[in-house]
């Protein structure tokens, strides 16, 4: 079956796409930026570094980050966090919603062999 995704490009500034809303999600789910990296199979270097080209993108924090102690240090969404995820995941669902019946075709016509494909 064919996977659909969508990535919004910020002219001349970055983009937003699946890999970082599914950050935002792990981040949301495991209230840490190091468990969220590793149930993502990421460097938490690497999920440091997509969080900074988030904030850098939207001028504004998307987690609030708690330091050590007793229990440990953590992490959880702002509202711009939630938000970006919201939306996100709204753009995806309409985009290929309304792209479904076109998607359906190509996948139709990859199983065609060669010399009938039109």
């Amino acid at each position: 079956m064919p996977a659909f995704f969508i990535r919004i490009r910020f002219e001349p500034s970055g983009q937003f796409g699946p890999g970082k809303a599914a950050l935002l999600e792990q981040i949301a789910a495991t209230g840490s930026i190091r468990k969220a990296a590793a149930a993502m199979k990421m460097s938490y270097r690497r999920a440091w570094l997509l969080l900074q080209e988030i904030e850098k993108l939207f001028g504004a924090p998307v987690i609030a980050r708690t330091t050590g102690g007793a229990k440990g240090g953590g992490a959880a969404l702002t509202p711009l966090g939630k938000s970006l995820i919201r939306r996100f995941r709204s753009i995806e669902r309409r985009a290929a919603s309304a792209a479904q019946a076109d998607i359906d075709a190509m996948a139709r016509l990859m199983r065609r062999p060669m010399a009938t494909r039109r």
